[in-house]
């Protein structure tokens, strides 16, 4: 049944920093937005009568968001997108809240100001308009204060966190008299539409995400002081060896800032007054010292860590020492437990690894996450109704790998629990009750299916899942195996479809990835498959090839292996290209090199929104060698105007060959679908979906839609025009100048001269006509050759020990 509610415009009240990427979002997925804001105190007279100045903030919030464009997180998902914003302010433009569906209230963490706009709001919206608060912890009750019934019946908390484009948690509150309808539909929107996770909390401080993730910070810097234990020392053992965040504990203060870390401490500590860990929620007196120093983090350009130069220039990490204050260099540490952990693939199993150590570091990690488990299953009930949104909050929030209660399996409920008893500390009744009813897990896995235990009825309950989400894993239990090799596995997704997933380090393409692609398009040409998807559920799509493989066969001066592995490459890129039926490929997060190359040959793309494609080969002192040098000179062709006159199509070559010479040679890297998609690496006819936990049944409908219309496979070109010596010339000389100029070095413009003979096709005759295959030969010939040159497989090494490009 379809729901009342609808949002098609919007209006954000508070052009601050959440206020602006809240509505840079909400732009980015096709809403016209009001962005609104106060009119700046003390205007001059001749001020007050002009519209930009009395709209200053809502412009500045406006130019901000268009500046963070080259940042390397920009808050839009696209430079056009503020086409959709509409900067106003709260005198001149309050009848503007009457046109909004949906009204989002983004202004200052005070009760009164809120009431204040509250009360405002109600005057202009129109009946059955969507009201919400972005509020981090203020009572409902308090905030509406004074309202009508029909405005608390249209009233919740969308709480996004910080930044919202990039922070998958949306944390909704539903009020005592709002509408089940409206909570329901604003799930389904963010969802749906934002791309979000969303997780149901309680009216309570903090809600759910900050109440677990600034206990478990304030329990980890408590417990380093008490343990001596130096902040540097703590990141190293709390990041990934305890499956969170690189940045850690200390680090992500830095990067939230530490007056908004003690702002929010101190909201906790003066609201939760029945929390039996209330005082951990103190803050302890050297980030004090430190927030009244101006030391906030990167904002302030110093923090728990700053970064400097040394006496002979060379950039060195600094870290403070809570005792004095002052910064010494970053030190490297070394713990047996830490490294085994690290070592580990699985995040349950790395979790499980460091806290069952002997040393100081796993009796640290068991401390820590000891309290927090203790911590989060005392707030069930009071937080959130079931242990899933909590655990989804952490995950979704502040990028745990596992939940509390998933942490809690994984290292073992019952082992855990009687080594918590043996430290003294108490165990939450509910863990008691689950253990004394024959279950030793929270989660359970039955036919595919995940459960979760509820602890209101005392037993397992499916965990609520979007129908429009398909989860590999379970269909790999289900055994929908069709073929599995090392590299990748061929999957039934039913109606006809397979899946191509991979599953190598960082999603690596490899010779077992390519037969892998090899089966599934013979299964297509042989009617056993109606159509393809290329996807997988790890953290990147594809980081590009197996770089130690290239490495050790150059080494070994391998190169008639090497030329058979491109060539495979190449031949199974093509069969992709020109399958007799709809193969779709499902892009996310890294989509780089030979990723990015078996995306550009598939029949269509269903890109997530945060997909960062990009062909970097010469980073590495290589050029691409899968086609994709190619697929962008092809895609660069097509996007200019193709002239009518034959004499001009050199030059239109020409154009198409330096568009694509900046894309590959400056190894670009797109930070988004949408930028992808303006530079050519994603058609304009590729879609794009928000959330990535649809893409794999949005990529299976898109090949279902793709049948249903009726597919007809393509050809292979045999008549591209091409640059040749024009094209060599010209570009040559534009590289030699940046060498000439100091911006790249000698072995840049070597690779770079490489490249721009395969860009302009060879050695021919301006606008001579040549053939994929013809481009492909070219490519595979300068790939090749650039393998057995020393400084290329220097650079291979050093990424491979380093995981950075080596510029010489």
């Amino acid at each position: 049944m379809a729901s009342e509610y609808k949002i098609k415009k919007a209006a954000v009240i508070g052009a601050g920093v959440m206020g602006r990427g809240i509505a840079a979002l909400l732009a980015g997925v096709g809403i016209p937005v009001y962005l609104l804001d106060i009119v700046p105190p003390n205007l001059t007279d001749e001020e007050r009568k002009d519209t930009k100045a009395r709209n200053r903030f809502a412009l500045g919030a406006i130019d901000g968001l268009l500046k963070s464009v080259k940042s390397r997180m920009p808050l839009l998902y696209s430079e056009k997108d503020v086409h959709l914003m509409t900067p106003g302010n709260m005198e001149d433009n309050l009848e503007w809240l009457g046109d909004a569906d949906w009204i989002i209230e983004v202004v200052v963490e005070n009760p009164k100001i809120k009431q204040q706009v509250f009360e405002t709001v109600e005057k202009y919206r129109k009946p059955g308009s969507i009201v919400t608060s972005n509020t981090s912890g203020i009572p409902i009750t308090t905030m509406i204060e004074g309202r009508g019934e029909e405005f608390r019946q249209h009233f919740m908390v969308t709480h996004f966190f910080n930044p919202p484009r990039y922070m998958k948690l949306l944390e909704m509150v539903a009020g005592e008299d709002t509408d089940p309808d409206m909570v329901a539909f604003m799930k389904d929107f963010g969802e749906n539409i934002l791309g979000k996770g969303v997780v149901f909390g309680k009216d309570t401080p903090n809600f759910v995400g900050n109440r677990i993730g600034v206990f478990g910070m304030m329990a980890t810097i408590w417990a380093m002081q008490e343990e001596g234990l130096e902040i540097d020392e703590v990141d190293y053992i709390t990041g990934r060896p305890m499956s969170r965040p690189r940045t850690a504990v200390f680090g992500t203060s830095d990067l939230v800032g530490l007056d908004t870390v003690v702002h929010v401490v101190d909201n906790l500590y003066d609201m939760v007054w029945g929390d039996e860990q209330r005082e951990m929620f103190r803050v302890p007196e050297f980030v004090q010292k430190m927030v009244e120093k101006g030391l906030l983090g990167n904002k302030s350009g110093a923090g728990f860590y700053k970064r400097t130069k040394d006496e002979k220039g060379k950039r060195v990490k600094l870290v403070i020492d809570p005792k004095t204050l002052e910064y010494r260099p970053v030190k490297e540490y070394s713990y047996y437990s830490v490294d085994a952990a690290r070592s580990q693939r699985d995040p349950g199993e790395r979790i499980k690894t460091l806290v069952s150590g002997d040393d100081k570091a796993s009796e640290f990690a068991w401390r820590v996450i000891r309290d927090t488990l203790i911590y989060s299953a005392n707030r069930l009930f009071e937080i959130a109704d079931d242990i899933v949104n909590i655990d989804n909050a952490m995950k979704w929030g502040f990028n745990w790998d596992l939940g509390p209660f998933e942490t809690w399996d994984a290292i073992g409920v019952r082992e855990s629990v009687e080594r918590m008893e043996a430290d003294g500390v108490e165990i939450p009744p509910m863990v008691y009750d689950l253990l004394e009813k024959g279950y030793g897990k929270f989660y359970i896995t039955v036919e595919g299916k995940k459960y979760y235990f509820d602890f209101a009825d005392m037993e397992y309950k499916p965990i609520p899942v979007n129908p429009k989400t398909i989860f590999i894993k379970a269909l790999k239990d289900d055994g929908k195996i069709i073929e599995e090799n090392n590299s990748a596995s061929l999957i039934d997704l039913g109606d006809g479809i397979g899946l191509v997933e991979f599953h190598t380090k960082m999603n690596s393409t490899d010779d077992q990835i390519i037969e892998m692609l090899n089966r599934a398009v013979g299964m297509l040409e042989e009617d056993k498959l109606e159509g393809l998807v290329v996807g997988s559920q790890s953290r990147n799509f594809s980081a590009g090839a197996n770089i130690y493989m290239i490495l050790t066969a150059a080494q070994q001066k391998q190169f008639d292996m090497l030329d058979r592995v491109v060539k495979a490459f190449q031949d199974v890129n093509m069969r992709m290209k020109y399958a007799p039926k709809p193969v779709v490929v499902a892009p996310y997060d890294l989509t780089l090199g030979g990723g990015a190359e078996i995306a550009m040959h598939c029949s269509k793309a269903q890109a997530h929104i945060e997909t960062y494609m990009g062909l970097v080969e010469v980073g590495v002192g290589l050029i691409p060698g899968g086609g994709g040098n190619k697929e962008v000179y092809l895609r660069s062709y097509g996007e200019i105007p193709i002239p009518t006159d034959p004499l001009k199509v050199p030059q239109h070559a020409l154009q198409a060959a330096a568009h694509a010479l900046d894309l590959i040679g400056m190894a670009k890297v797109s930070v988004g679908a949408k930028q992808a998609k303006d530079w050519g690496l994603l058609r304009p006819t590729d879609n794009i979906t928000m959330n990535r936990d649809r893409l794999i049944y949005d990529a299976k409908q898109t090949v279902l839609a793709m049948l249903q219309e009726g597919f007809t496979p393509r050809h292979p070109l045999r008549e591209i025009p091409v640059a040749g010596r024009e094209g060599i010339t010209t570009l040559t000389l534009g590289v030699h100048t940046m060498r000439d100029g100091g911006y790249i070095s000698d072995y840049d413009e070597s690779i770079a001269r490489k490249l721009i003979f395969v860009l302009s096709g060879g050695d021919v005759l301006p606008g001579t006509k040549v053939s994929e295959q013809h481009l492909l030969d070219l490519e595979r010939e300068a790939f090749l050759s650039l393998c057995g040159e020393e400084k290329t497989q220097a650079r291979l090494d050093h990424m491979l020990r380093t995981n950075k490009p080596l510029r010489n």
